[in-house]
């Protein structure tokens, strides 16, 4: 123990741990951030092609982040923060299905069953129209 100079047992390990973690969820973070700008780039580069095509199903996704806080009332509180991700599978006349990221909020427009002509650009859905 010494003579009470100094970091607690263990203390040490803790300012060669934290920041070592702390590093890696940075990269993360930057990793991630990276991947979804050059995902957006190619779909964004993509070209545009029109495809007679069936809409056989929708479904959507949530994506949620929150943060938890003690209130002066010492009640528990939840903030946050969410986004809600819709896609779109077509069936094309040779039977391939593909899913599709809406991006051009087609989703409360179409139906499961709907047939025409779909336009995509990359992983994105950006037109439908009935025939």
């Amino acid at each position: 123990m010494g003579d009470g100079f100094g970091p607690p047992a263990g203390f040490s390990f803790m300012f060669t741990l934290v920041p070592v973690l702390i590093g890696i969820v940075f990269v993360i973070v930057i990793v991630t951030m990276i991947a979804r700008g050059v995902r957006y780039a190619q779909n964004a580069r993509s070209p545009r092609e029109s495809v007679y095509a069936r809409i056989v199903s929708k479904r959507m996704e949530v994506h949620q982040s929150s943060g938890h806080s003690h209130g002066t009332d010492n009640q528990f509180h939840t903030s946050g923060s969410s986004r809600t991700d819709y896609y779109i599978t077509l069936e094309f006349e040779n039977g391939e299905r593909k899913e599709f990221l809406d991006v051009k909020k087609l989703y409360g427009l179409v139906a499961e069953g709907d047939v025409g002509y779909a336009q995509t650009q990359g992983e994105w859905i950006v037109a439908f129209e009935r025939t």
